[in-house]
């Protein structure tokens, strides 16, 4: 028997919701990192892409910090090279482990959205590209708006399954 903990995916037993203008999905437990430092998302995307990262997306999580998420599980080799790159500039901080995605687009992702959080939707004022560190009903979020109907949250892993329950049963009272 291994003494090491053996992973699973937080969100093993769920599948893709759709209905009537929703569609709700786990996505994969790829990486997700925090990046902290004293610049802007151009130098980070520079750097991404000197770390062979290019196809990660940049979410910003506040002053001077940032998402960057994938579908791939990155191994430590890559992210400690996206740590020299950065060295002396910013600091990564591997968070794959401990937050999970879930995506919700639709032509009504937004009447959804409205029920659970306080964030301002409208295009103007939360635009394609745009995240928010907000509620979504009890659970903490980061909500990113990816496309024009559709968004990502990450969440802890240990609220991740209430808030996919949360968001489906949403989904489907909505219908």
């Amino acid at each position: 028997m291994s003494e090491r903990p053996e992973h699973k995916p937080a969100l093993a037993g769920k599948a893709t919701t759709e209905g009537s203008g929703i569609r709700l999905e786990p996505l994969p437990e790829g990486h997700l990192l925090h990046v902290m430092g004293a610049f802007d998302g151009d130098t980070l995307a520079e750097s991404l892409t000197a770390a062979g990262l290019a196809k990660s997306a940049i979410q910003r999580a506040g002053y001077q910090q940032w998402y960057v998420t994938g579908d791939e599980i990155l191994p430590p080799a890559q992210i400690a090279l996206l740590a020299d790159h950065l060295r002396g500039k910013g600091f990564v901080c591997d968070q794959s482990h401990g937050r999970i995605r879930i995506a919700l687009s639709g032509f009504r992702a937004l009447e959804l959205l409205s029920q659970g959080t306080a964030v301002d939707l409208d295009p103007a004022a939360f635009p394609v590209g745009h995240s928010a560190v907000t509620l979504f009903g009890h659970i903490s979020v980061q909500l990113t708006r990816t496309h024009a109907t559709r968004f990502e949250f990450a969440a802890l892993r240990s609220f991740a399954e209430n808030l996919y329950d949360m968001l489906e049963h949403a989904a489907l009272a909505s219908a």
